[in-house]
């Protein structure tokens, strides 16, 4: 059996909560706070945002310290 065997329910948080909690602040912080007029400019912020999600928001669970900085 392999990883791509096993089912998941599409949105369910009791099944992975850490990438649907990540992708629910995605959605939350450029998603939706945006209206894109082509792909690039979604790309252009999500790298942006991803710069400052990985480097210097703090995150609760790693004790308000960024990822970057927490390893």
């Amino acid at each position: 059996m392999s990883v791509l065997d096993g089912e998941l329910t599409h949105k369910d948080p009791t099944q992975n909560a850490s990438v649907e909690l990540f992708n629910k602040t995605y959605r939350t912080e450029v998603l939706d706070c945006y209206v894109f007029d082509s792909l690039q400019k979604v790309r252009d912020m999500t790298t942006d945002w991803l710069n400052r999600y990985n480097h210097h928001r703090p995150h609760e669970s790693l004790g308000r310290f960024p990822p970057v900085e927490y390893l």
